[in-house]
């Protein structure tokens, strides 16, 4: 009988994003520009540049939000091997955690319902929206994975900004995405905050969940990361294997001030 089922190594060459030559304009400006941009099933990648790089703007095209022009002589862009996706089908295959998003749950909604909504991408749970079983004990498994059971009777707007990131963590796992997009994650949180999330985010890399971290700050990429893309004015400045990319002078370009990098117990550390 024939086995239809891939190996591990066929899973870990799918192709989940493919761009070639992309260009995105916004408000008459081009944000992207010639962006070729790969990631394969399982990657761990860290996206890092300046304020105002394009950052934030590859992620919103990978999801959805941003459309690239159309008629660009050479575009290629497909999301798990398909060049057309109804939004709404595309991001249930993704998990989102972003600033933008904690701010529209600054609302009274527990946490078990913020989670259970990301099997719905919508903002709390509706009265017509239907919960099944498995649902609720997926919500269940997820506070046990982020060991976040003592904040399951709460609700999200009386979290601290840490605990609430953590929260979104489980509303962006609950449906098992594909990828796990992280968008500049650890703004606003302090020191001990930064340590929970990084060491949860380290966690979720170690599972083989393909993670996208966006981020200015080094010290938010996790060992388990092992791909870095610099970006500059909107154009992929280097990707590539985070050793040979993190370095000085790179990152010295990158920013344009001098800058320095070490690395301790697996962790980025950049100063000036």
């Amino acid at each position: 009988m024939h086995n239809s089922r891939k190996s591990t190594d066929e899973i870990l060459q799918e192709t989940l994003v493919e761009m070639e030559n992309i260009v995105v304009r916004k408000n008459g400006s081009i944000i992207l520009d010639s962006i070729d941009f790969k990631i394969k099933s399982g990657e761990n990648i860290a996206i890092i540049g300046p304020n105002g790089s394009g950052k934030s703007s590859i992620i919103k095209t990978i999801i959805g939000d941003y459309r690239p022009i159309a008629d660009t002589p050479g575009m290629v862009f497909r999301i798990m091997e398909k060049d057309r996706w109804v939004i709404s089908d595309l991001k249930k295959l993704m998990g989102i955690v972003s600033g933008e998003l904690q701010l529209e749950y600054m609302r009274d909604i527990s946490v078990v319902e913020v989670i259970l909504s990301g099997f719905f991408s919508s903002i709390g749970i509706y009265p017509n929206l239907k919960i099944e079983p498995y649902m609720l004990q997926r919500t269940a498994d997820i506070i046990d994975f982020l060991e976040i059971r003592h904040l399951a009777s709460k609700n999200i707007s009386h979290l601290s900004t840490g605990e609430a990131r953590r929260v979104l963590i489980g509303r962006a796992l609950v449906h098992d995405p594909m990828i796990l997009v992280l968008d500049e994650p650890t703004n606003s949180l302090d020191l001990k905050s930064k340590h929970v999330f990084r060491e949860t985010v380290s966690k979720i890399a170690s599972t083989g969940k393909s993670v996208i971290l966006v981020t200015h700050d080094l010290e938010d990429i996790v060992p388990e990361i092992n791909r870095a893309v610099l970006l500059k004015d909107g154009r992929i400045f280097a990707d590539g294997d985070i050793e040979n990319i993190l370095t000085a002078d790179k990152l010295t370009e990158l920013f344009g001030i001098p800058v320095e990098v070490g690395k301790d117990k697996g962790y980025y550390h950049a100063w000036c």
